[in-house]
């Protein structure tokens, strides 16, 4: 089994994409999309929005990241995935899935489910012009508004010769409202049997150990993707895979590794929303997150968060020159916290 980690616009970025990987269990990462509209980009685009690239492609943890193109022109994306493919070891990924409103009015992501044959032409454009060695993937929904066209798109994915494809279980309709309806995802699989060698990763409401096997029974998928229930739970892939778990007080000095980050690369008036964004998640599983979160929810003090990041261990000194890079260095890697579990 391999477990993904989910791409999440503003929210799992290279910041968390760091952080997250270094808790072990995730195998392979996509980052958030980078948008293609009628140019053909500067290498310094992709390297903005996936800083890994200067690594290889992988995170500090050693995790591999496929960057994610979202666009509507076969012939621009085409373009860019060749010049991405020179620079990115570990594949191109094509959008169909983001249901964001700005993002579907500029056609691209998932309202382009309504058109299978463009679908089509898109990833058979990527896949011609990028090296036969270079793995070509795609996520989408279910569709639009409704499903009943799921299975062409996935048909046309693999048709035009995608070695991948990520399924959202739910439409953009359905948002990210329970339930994720994974049974048409096995729907969908049945339909691709004509393509063996594409694999299918399922995703969507998978937040617990339970619903992780219950999601492969009901799909027959191997591999899934996990995003907002990793965010919650940075131990879930580790639990997911019977390696350990995650506590309170691994997590703590995780959260002095993000906010290296976020100093390193948010602008300061911005910087305290990014904690408090990712707290308003982990309270879903830490009791002590939400103590956190009561604390920090009223202040956009920058010197007040740190003041309390350091009185809670989770940083050592207050940031100063050259601080974010040498907390980065101190952050426990994966092998020390699956040794603490």
């Amino acid at each position: 089994m391999n477990l993904l980690l989910a791409p999440m616009e503003g929210l799992l970025d290279a910041t968390l994409r760091d952080v997250l990987t270094r808790t072990g269990g995730i195998d392979r990462c996509v980052s958030e999309f980078v948008r293609v509209t009628d140019t053909l980009l500067p290498e310094r685009a992709f390297f903005r929005v996936v800083p890994e690239l200067h690594n290889g492609g992988f995170t500090r943890a050693g995790v591999p990241v496929r960057v994610q193109l979202l666009g509507s022109d076969p012939v621009c994306l085409a373009d860019n995935a060749a010049r991405l493919a020179g620079i990115s070891p570990h594949g191109v990924d094509l959008n169909f899935g983001c249901p964001a409103k700005c993002v579907n009015q500029s056609r691209g992501g998932a309202v382009l489910l309504d058109e299978p044959a463009l679908i089509h032409s898109i990833v058979s454009a990527v896949r011609q012009a990028v090296p036969a060695h270079v793995v070509v993937s795609a996520k989408m929904r279910l569709g639009f508004n409704d499903d009943s066209v799921a299975e062409s798109c996935a048909l046309a994915i693999a048709e035009a010769g995608a070695n991948e494809l990520v399924i959202h279980a739910r439409t953009k309709a359905h948002g990210y409202r329970p339930p994720a309806y994974w049974d048409r995802i096995a729907e969908v699989k049945s339909a691709l049997m004509a393509h063996p060698a594409m694999k299918v990763v399922a995703n969507g409401e998978i937040f617990s150990v339970a619903d992780a096997a219950r999601c492969r029974e009901v799909t027959g998928c191997d591999d899934l993707m996990i995003g907002r229930g990793m965010v919650t739970n940075p131990g879930l892939a580790l639990a997911i895979k019977a390696q350990g778990a995650v506590s309170w007080s691994q997590i703590v000095p995780l959260l002095g590794l993000f906010w290296a980050h976020v100093v390193e690369r948010v602008e300061r008036r911005h910087r305290s929303g990014r904690l408090k964004q990712w707290l308003n998640y982990l309270r879903d599983h830490y009791p002590e997150a939400q103590s956190a979160f009561d604390d920090l929810r009223l202040t956009n003090d920058v010197s007040h968060i740190e003041a309390w990041l350091l009185t809670h261990g989770a940083i050592s000194v207050l940031p100063g020159n050259d601080w974010a890079h040498a907390q980065a260095g101190k952050a426990p890697q994966p092998a020390e916290l699956a040794l603490a579990c």
